[in-house]
């Protein structure tokens, strides 16, 4: 019998707590946990350096190789409508040899499956929503939401995404998911017996129905300085036109999907400017977008560990864990649920890409049509 959902909401976070209380573990952290430079400081003066520096240590290259060309897309009575054919082009269809469509593997999967308590894992934008140019405007489909209620019902489900755990609450809209913001470093889940991995700094709180769920945010001690980060990059970045930078919480986030290419060195250098201040966050790549993170060893990976900890689901043979993302991020997850086969990870996208992925899917839509068939594969399994 599978595990049932916790019915689980985005919850208030609990009245800020000292650092005994968290205890966080140490070899979480790059530095000593007592560092003052962590407090709240004045606003520095970032000097500016030469355009250079984010080309020989090879930033632009990055920001170039994350942001690949994407299939121009439209609506028509609320369905996803592609422009061009570029998944059809000899070369997708060659990469799709090693990374088959999970509709087409369906039937491979499912027998796998069977017998087993399966997990599933969403990321969000790109995976159940389309990707826009403006991420407030990133919303999902009511179809693609019923959709996910239903997977829910049969099977424990949560979405780790880039953005805060408040936000993607407020998009998806679902209580009956566990949800895990900035990739990872915010987690509402079960409350399990055992202390998952021996993280002690998991809080006891209620979500906005009453019930307990599990707290965990292992970069809480960055809370400051990641505030004074982006409100430097704000405004640093305020006369690059299209820019967009947005506070996830535990990570900011550094959109330039609608700046101008020539300009991607200058928004690139404007960032690197600010963090040769901070040597204890790093910078990593998405979809069109940088972003500011703090450096402990944690990432969706970690968090799928976790969740599947928490629901008392690790270290068995009948779980298959099955984690669904189109982004750099989501590799980290892709990774641990390939080693040892643990589970499935399937990549969303139209164009080829390097990935630890087993499967992909081309798009949203297909992701819809995917957890349906979950759904109704299961239901003939009770029936």
């Amino acid at each position: 019998m599978d595990v049932k959902p916790n019915h689980s909401s985005v919850l208030t976070d609990p009245i800020p707590i000292n650092k005994s209380r968290l205890g966080i573990p140490s070899g979480l952290f790059g530095y000593s946990q007592h560092d003052p430079s962590l407090s709240p400081s004045k606003r520095i003066k970032i000097p500016r350096r030469s355009l250079d520096d984010v080309r020989s240590n090879g930033w632009l290259d990055a920001m170039k190789a994350s942001s690949p060309p994407r299939k121009k897309k439209e609506y028509n009575n609320s369905e996803l409508v592609s422009n061009d054919c570029s998944t059809d082009t000899e070369d997708y269809r060659s990469w799709m040899l090693d990374y088959p469509s999970a509709l087409d593997s369906f039937e491979q999967i499912s027998i796998f499956a069977r017998n087993k308590k399966v997990a599933i894992f969403l990321d969000y934008d790109g995976t159940l929503s389309p990707i826009v140019d403006n991420p407030d405007c990133a919303f999902m489909s009511e179809a693609m939401r019923a959709t996910v209620r239903d997977v829910a019902k049969f099977f424990p489900t949560a979405i780790i995404s880039g953005r805060s755990r408040d936000k993607v609450y407020e998009l998806v809209r679902l209580t009956e998911l566990y949800y895990a913001g900035s990739h990872g470093m915010d987690i509402i889940g079960p409350v399990s017996q055992t202390v998952p991995n021996g993280h002690s700094d998991c809080l006891i709180s209620t979500n906005h129905q009453g019930k307990e769920v599990n707290l965990f945010q292992p970069a809480r001690e960055f809370l400051p300085m990641i505030d004074e980060v982006f409100r430097l990059i704000v405004e640093n970045t305020k006369e690059i036109k299209g820019s967009n930078v947005e506070n996830h919480k535990f990570c900011v986030s550094v959109h330039y999907r609608n700046v101008e290419k020539q300009n991607w060195t200058t928004i690139a250098q404007s960032v690197h400017d600010i963090l040769t201040n901070y040597p204890r966050l790093r910078l990593t790549h998405g979809r069109k977008v940088l972003e500011v993170r703090p450096v402990i060893d944690w990432n969706k990976g970690k968090a799928v560990e976790f969740l599947l900890e928490s629901l008392g689901l690790t270290n068995k043979d009948d779980v298959l864990p099955i984690y669904i993302g189109d982004d750099t991020t989501d590799e980290d997850a892709f990774k641990v649920l390939r080693e040892n086969n643990r589970g499935y990870g399937i990549l969303v996208s139209p164009i080829r890409k390097q990935t630890n992925a087993f499967y992909s899917l081309r798009e949203p839509n297909e992701v819809m049509k995917f957890l349906q068939l979950l759904v109704n594969w299961k239901k003939r399994q009770q029936g």
